[in-house]
This record gives C-alpha cells, structure tokens and sequence, in this order.
C-alpha cells in the first residue's frame, strides 16, 4: 500500500511567494521518479504560517530513493546566486509527517 510524505513548512508571510516561485522552477523534478505517485503543494490561507508539501509515493523505499538522489541533488546544487552561494531558505522551519494509506476512495464514474 502506498505512503503519503507531508514536509510541513513554516513560511512567513514575506517568503510566501519566494517559497512558491522555488516550487514552481523545480515543477516536474518529482514526475518521473520511480515509485512517485502524487504531489501538491498547499498554501495556508487563514490561522498559520505552515504550507504542507504533500506527496504520495508506491513505498518508503521510493521516497528514500527520490530524498537520496535527485531530491538531495535539487537542494545542493541549484539556484546558487551570482557568488555561488546559495540562497536563504525560504521557511523557517520543517518536519516531515509520515503516513501509511489504509483506505482511500475516489469519485464515482458516471
């Protein structure tokens, strides 16, 4: 049965769209790792400052082996500013929830 992996992101109101422009530059870096099944990323919109990142992989080893690679290789090597340094996080904060799927229902076809 699949895992569900929720990377909970503290992000103050000012780095909001800076954390949303760092998702969307790296849209499609999750799609084709094997085992990878859904993602969504969603913004808070009254009473927090945490964005969850949600995604749903076919089993733990999937996720480990997408956090070991490209994963690991998007947060070291990219988005260095002109002194090569890299840039301030965005949040302030992360914890990631872990989840097995034990039940799940979709719409009904028509």
């Amino acid at each position: 049965m699949s895992v569900v992996k929720i990377n909970v992101l503290t992000v103050p109101q000012e780095q909001r769209e800076t954390l949303e422009k760092r998702f969307a530059s790296r849209a499609h870096a999750v799609e084709n790792s094997d085992g990878f099944e859904w993602f969504e990323l969603l913004r808070p919109v009254e009473g927090t400052d945490n964005y969850l990142v949600y995604t749903r992989w076919r089993d733990e080893a999937s996720f480990q082996a997408w956090m070991e690679g490209p994963m690991k290789a998007a947060h070291q090597g990219g988005g260095a500013g002109d002194g090569g340094e890299r840039p301030k996080p965005a949040a302030s904060g992360s914890t990631v929830w872990s989840f097995d799927v034990v039940q799940q229902a979709g719409p009904v076809g028509s």
